[in-house]
């Protein structure tokens, strides 16, 4: 079964049976369903759509297009567009909500509906389960024909949200054109490829494009991994650039390369634009938030610029709920997700792009000595498989008293920390799985403290009846 249905949204992959797959009857089902929930909340009169390039994109557009106009909702349809494009354009298009038609980082095969409100943020969790609720009872009430919903294309707003990155204080685009930047852009032949070079050109960037052509075929892994990315290091290799950009099909995620090939991390793209955006603005309070699986690094450099620093639980919509709580300046996870409350609630590869080159130009130094600034942390990423029948909730109870001397968060699974390492345990929603992070300074101190856990999960379920 490849259709996974959660708060946030629906994502599959494109064929198959009803209810087994994305198929268009469960794209219909979920369009209708979240239209329904925004008439009954919003009295809803207009949602806006965009999606990546991958092939099932108009298929899939033209299905949730229909529906919603169905339901007697008019639809602004942005195309080939990108996620933050998307919630950018909801509340200046004072809709009740928008819809994102992208599967990330899946590959091509995959595709999927996520959910805005009329903020341009993701749905709650409350509004998420009423969307599936309304699903699975069917409870549609389709417009009449006179008061069928209009449809509006508009190709504008990518340009929109581009202008308003340049208009933000901290971006300098005097200072980046002056150095006369030269970049590689892996955009994996998605929209990406219409919106970074686009950007980079109005920041008198000299930009070499690689995969960034907008048919949806994606020429590798389109998560942007350091094991996906040789293609973009051997073309930094080959010639003299400054900086290798590398984004995901939807736009949302941002990985760099250094000058000299080497991949920068994704963890580190929030850090180093966390560092830019906390001493540039020290009028601020400086706060900072990610989520319990991000790097330590983060936490450093908010404490060394007399800032506080914030952990929340894993998911976009706990990130932003946390930075709006404590008023945090910048904020996002270790995916390369940039949160940039000044100009929305939403990860934004292409302000993240704007920020750190803004960064990079006015420290005069190259992307290889900034990484070298940092805290050098190594996240190790493991996962224990368990039989159906073990009680995961309580063996994670079982280790938190294990280590009940040490700091524990417990809002997401359990995170303990030890000194400057930290090890985060969290059970899968699907599946009886825990997944193990650890970090520390070295991966093989990494590794090892993960298997420490691991250990001490097996010898828990070996000792005790968890059921």
């Amino acid at each position: 079964m490849t259709l996974i249905k959660s708060i946030s949204g629906i994502r599959g992959t494109i064929g198959g049976k009803t209810g087994d797959n994305l198929t268009p009857v469960d794209v219909v089902k979920f369009a209708a369903a979240y239209g329904s929930l925004l008439k009954k909340k919003k009295g809803a009169t207009k949602v806006v759509i965009g999606r990546d390039a991958r092939p099932s994109g108009e298929m899939v557009s033209a299905l949730v297009t229909a529906t919603l106009q169905g339901l007697g909702i008019d639809v602004v349809d942005l195309g080939l567009s990108t996620t933050p494009t998307v919630e950018i354009a909801v509340p200046l298009e004072n809709a009740a909500g928008g819809i994102i038609l992208t599967a990330s980082h899946n590959p091509v095969q995959w595709n999927a509906l996520k959910l805005l409100n009329e903020k341009g943020e993701f749905i709650s969790g409350k509004d998420g389960e009423e969307v599936l609720r309304i699903a699975e009872a069917e409870e549609f009430d389709f417009a009449q024909v006179t008061k069928l919903g209009k449809y509006e294309k508009n190709d504008d707003y990518i340009k929109i949200h581009i202008d308003q990155i340049l208009k933000l204080p901290l971006v300098d685009v005097e200072a980046v054109t002056n150095k006369g930047f030269k970049v590689v852009v892996d955009a994996v032949n998605s929209s990406g490829g219409i919106a970074v070079p686009m950007l980079l050109k109005a920041m008198g960037v000299k930009v070499k494009e690689l995969y960034c052509d907008p048919t949806g075929h994606f020429p590798h892994n389109p998560e942007p991994l350091p094991e996906h990315l040789t293609d973009i290091i051997r073309e930094i290799k080959k010639g003299k650039f400054d900086l290798g950009i590398v984004v995901d099909p939807d736009v949302d995620r941002l990985a760099l390369v250094s000058e000299d090939g080497t991949p920068f991390g994704e963890e580190y793209t929030l850090v180093a634009v966390a560092d830019y955006v906390l001493n540039a603005g020290k009028k601020k309070n400086g706060n900072t938030v990610s989520n319990l699986s991000s790097t330590r690094a983060l936490r450093d450099i908010t404490e060394k610029a007399g800032g506080e620093y914030f952990a929340a639980a894993v998911g976009e919509v706990n990130v932003v709920t946390m930075m709006k709580e404590q008023h945090a300046v910048i904020g996002g996870e270790g995916n390369g997700g940039v949160i940039y409350p000044d100009l929305h609630y939403g990860r934004d590869a292409l302000a993240g792009i704007a920020l750190f080159l803004t960064h990079l130009a006015k420290s005069d130094t190259t992307v290889s000595r900034l990484r070298a600034k940092y805290p050098s942390y190594v996240i190790s990423k493991n996962k224990i498989e368990l039989t159906p029948d073990i009680n995961v909730d309580k063996v994670l109870e079982e280790v938190k008293k294990k280590y009940v001397k040490q700091p524990i968060n417990t809002i997401d699974g359990v995170k303990i920390e030890f000194d400057r390492e930290w090890v985060h345990l969290r059970k899968s929603n699907t599946e009886p799985i825990i997944r193990i992070y650890a970090e520390s300074d070295m991966e093989v101190k990494a590794d090892n403290l993960a298997k420490k856990i691991i250990s001490d999960i097996k010898e828990i379920i070996n000792e005790k009846t968890l059921a």
